[in-house]
């Protein structure tokens, strides 16, 4: 949002007459809700100024009668200039003859949400959102008038819930202190005898009823005092498969924060799994509890945003911080005192029943954790089909035990974990901070055990919060045991474990590193001394990962579901008739062998809307409606930052093939290290009249030349006229020296046979011989994948071929989808089986 306007029409503190208003650039600290502010301004004319956080300013507008709680009741709100942030804490005289002139004093403050995109519902017209103030609670509407006004008009008025009364924003004045003349002003209207009141209210949402005379009549349970703090909470072992029996009951894992409530003479307290309160953080919960009007209370249960599956994660931090604003709901699933009787040695199915008595029929932001009684593979699996992040099996019988024991088992459905950083790699390229975090775990032998490092997944505002928090920190000696010689970290940073993060992950290798991770979040909810949990075995979760892919009766993690395929009989190929049906059956074939070409890199699609034979576009940037492709934010050549298409799964692939894309071109690099290449790739593309033989030979040249320098290489038709050899990298290079090493190259085959080859992309000069074209090769560049199709007649694939299958092809799109599936059950070896494991790299090219 712009702060022009509001520039323009200020002269701030530096002139003997500026006004004290905040001047834009200044920002309130980091890691905040999204905030609202409601200011009572004594101008030429009384009104309140209303203000809502999007973004990085306050959207404003001036309602001169204030809000209403009377939904029937609809205040006009003229949309004003936005404002900065801190200007949330303003208040004070703006001196006469300034813009706005007079006396602001501050009427109410909280943090806001919604559940949709908040400049998407403006822009239609229609913003439907929740306060969280003293003063102004619940869901309100913000509808624009159809008037034709110099400017915008809108109408503002509260939902139909449980706030709902005849409260006006005059009745809620008591500690707010408006100057003299306003006092004389609303004596001449009668109004000077009116009580007025300092905040709202709570609304008891629950009926009336003798809770304590229902919890005594559980098993065990006794009288007891209020809890006055924090509890240890009760804690799950990780496991490979969902215990068996009907003794056990199953429950949603939810992908949230754990939190503690508790209720001492009407007093609601929330703490975090680490003893940290978070009562004044998530003001939404505090004031659902509270609704509940109950005189004493502990409860156990997960913070969750949306429906609280694995994709609402982000959701849930971003709201937390201030990047997002998204609704947020307590999914409790325990209950451990209730108005003065101790459940805490009751058995667990009474406990649910009891709570799920309490929370009734509902209560906004808050629900009740149901369960399956046995039947734990079946639980298992339908978790993961709605992407949740797998189960918490309990045993139904048992009391609640803090800490982590046998009766409670966690059973994920991806690869995900909690690790200790405990150290960082130099940031390259455009890349600023630091590259990417060194990750431990716990070990029996070693005390802390490396096992990998994260380097994508970090927004901007985590990348510099980051930055600042290990500051300085760090030594070249590794302070955990490294089970590898990685050359890569010879210039790393190393401390002692400091904090924890959550990764996501594609397996363990060999050496018990993670495979392609990712950052989940930074769990500000656990300690380092949480990760020695006795649910670490000896190897740490890493190697409990892999064993329990082993043991899983499913033998792998529960797929995602992809999308419904839309328009099937649409016809992609006009030329040939394929239609998008045969397209998403032809990648679902391929599937195999297409994924690890593509997984975990930043890519690049071609998408056909309307088939071949009208215009197609290339998309390497991720849209709104894409709900399975994740994406990494990267900086691009010109300095900005963009969201990057990745694909992770079979699921991802065919989201991307229901949006039309035919062609898949990842990058030379893994998302999680976009800076280092592990492929070189020299295009060998032939001018008009090259006869194919002549490329086939080229390729052989190609190949001979890179073994005289001992890199050994790979044979790929490109579904076009030429082909592709392909340089695989292991460890990783920097592009700073791929790029020149490939253009060296290139320009030094040109320079020996001119007459074949050229380096300069010039279709000119491209008569009768082969570009060798290197500019696959940078930061950002692409190449077709292997096992792509192409947008071109025929429906051609771009194929992976052993090197003494190159005599015998005729044509460099001699495979189409009609043929590759059938070849592939032929094929009795993968001709690019081992590429990932060749050990070479392009540090001996380096200029010294």
């Amino acid at each position: 949002m712009s702060l022009t306007e509001y520039r323009r029409k200020r002269r701030f503190v530096g002139t003997s007459t500026g006004t004290r208003e905040p001047e834009p650039g200044k920002r309130l600290p980091q890691g905040k809700r999204a905030i609202f502010v409601v200011q009572l301004h004594h101008a030429s004319r009384r009104h309140y100024d209303f203000r809502l956080q999007i973004g990085d300013a306050l959207k404003s507008w001036a309602v001169p009668k204030g809000p209403s709680y009377d939904p029937s009741v609809k205040r006009m709100a003229v949309e004003v200039e936005d404002h900065p942030v801190d200007y949330a804490q303003f208040e004070g005289e703006i001196p006469k003859g300034h813009y706005g002139g007079g006396h602001v004093a501050q009427f109410d403050h909280g943090v806001w949400a919604t559940e949709h995109d908040p400049e998407a519902q403006l822009a239609k017209g229609h913003l439907h959102f929740e306060l969280f103030g003293d003063k102004l609670k619940g869901g309100w509407h913000l509808v624009r008038s159809g008037k034709a006004s110099r400017q915008p008009q809108w109408l503002l008025f509260k939902d139909r819930d449980e706030y709902a009364g005849t409260l006006e924003a005059d009745d809620l004045l008591a500690d707010v202190t408006p100057p003299p003349e306003e006092d004389a002003r609303r004596a001449g209207r009668g109004k000077a005898t009116r009580k007025h009141r300092s905040e709202v209210p709570v609304q008891a949402g629950t009926k009336a009823r003798d809770w304590a005379k229902l919890a005594a009549k559980l098993t065990r349970a006794r009288k007891a005092p209020a809890p006055t703090g924090f509890f240890p909470p009760q804690l799950a072992k990780l496991g490979g498969a969902p215990p068996e029996g009907d003794q056990w009951l199953h429950e949603i894992k939810w992908d949230g924060y754990r939190i503690i409530a508790t209720i001492a003479k009407g007093q609601v307290r929330l703490w975090s799994r680490n003893a940290l309160e978070w009562t004044d953080k998530v003001p939404e919960i505090t004031g659902a509890l509270e609704g509940l009007g109950l005189k004493s209370a502990a409860l156990d249960g997960e913070l969750i945003a949306g429906t609280g599956t694995r994709e609402d994660f982000n959701l849930l931090q971003g709201t937390l911080s201030g990047e997002r604003l998204g609704t947020l709901s307590y999914a409790l699933f325990d209950l451990l005192h209730l108005d003065g009787v101790d459940l805490s040695e009751a058995p667990l199915i009474e406990r649910k029943t009891l709570l799920e008595q309490l929370l009734g029929t509902g209560t906004r932001h808050l629900s009740y954790s149901s369960h399956a009684i046995g039947n734990g593979e079946e639980a298992f699996e339908l978790a993961g089909q709605q992407h949740f992040e797998g189960i918490i099996s309990k045993r139904a019988d048992r009391p609640y035990r803090p800490g982590r024991g046998d009766d409670w088992r966690k059973t994920k459905s991806l690869h995900s974990d909690e690790y200790a950083v405990v150290g960082f790699t130099a940031p390259k390229g455009s890349r600023s901070g630091f590259g990417s975090l060194l990750l431990a775990t716990p070990d029996q032998t070693h005390s802390w055990r490396y096992v990998g490092r994260v380097g994508s997944g970090f927004s901007d505002t985590l990348l510099k919060d980051l930055t600042r928090r290990i500051g300085r920190a760090g030594s070249k000696e590794p302070t955990v045991f490294v089970p590898e010689n990685d050359t890569d970290l010879r210039s790393a940073k190393w401390f002692e474990p400091r904090f924890v993060v959550e990764v996501n992950f594609r397996g363990v290798g060999g050496q018990g590193l993670l495979r392609q991770p990712s950052l989940k979040a930074v769990r500000e909810d656990k300690s380092i001394d949480d990760l020695r949990d006795s649910d670490r075995g000896a190897g740490g979760p890493a190697r409990k990962a892999a064993a329990a892919k082993q043991t899983r009766r499913s033998a792998k993690p529960v797929a995602r579901t992809p999308p419904k395929l839309s328009s099937p009989t649409k016809v992609l190929y006009p030329d040939d008739g394929y239609r998008k049906l045969d397209v998403a059956q032809y990648y679902e074939a391929v599937m195999d062998h297409l994924l690890p070409e593509i997984a975990g890199r930043p890519l690049s699609i071609i998408r056909c809307p309307a088939g071949t034979g009208k215009a197609c576009f290339f998309q390497k940037h991720h849209t709104p409606g894409m709900e399975l492709v994740r994406f990494v934010r990267l900086k691009e050549e010109a300095g900005n930052n963009a969201n990057y298409l990745v694909v992770d799964d079979a699921a991802a692939v065919m989201e991307l093939v229901q949006f039309n894309a035919l062609e898949f071109h990842p990058w030379g690099a893994h998302a999680d290290d976009p800076d280092r290449a592990d492929r070189i790739v020299f295009d060998l593309d032939p001018g008009p009249d090259v006869p194919f033989a002549e490329v086939r030979r080229a390729a052989m040249d190609v190949r001979r030349r890179l073994e005289e320098l001992e890199l050994e290489s790979f044979l790929r038709t490109t579904g076009g006229k030429g082909l592709h050899v392909v340089v695989p990298l292991q460890p990783r290079d920097d592009w700073t020296l791929v790029k020149p090493f490939a253009q060296s190259f290139a320009e030094a085959l040109a320079q020996s046979e001119p007459d074949r080859f050229l380096s300069v992309a010039s279709k000119r000069l491209r008569n009768k011989r082969i570009f060798v074209d290197y500019l696959r090769n940078g930061r950002g560049a692409t190449a077709v994948a292997s096992y792509s199709l192409r947008a071109r007649p025929g429906a051609p694939v771009a194929m992976p071929l052993a090197w003494s299958e190159l005599s015998k092809l005729t044509r460099g799109d001699a495979f189409t989808l009609a043929d590759v599936p059938a070849r592939l059950k032929r094929r009795r070896k993968d001709p690019w089986a081992g590429i990932e494991l060749v050990k070479q790299s392009l540090g001996r090219f380096r200029p010294k």
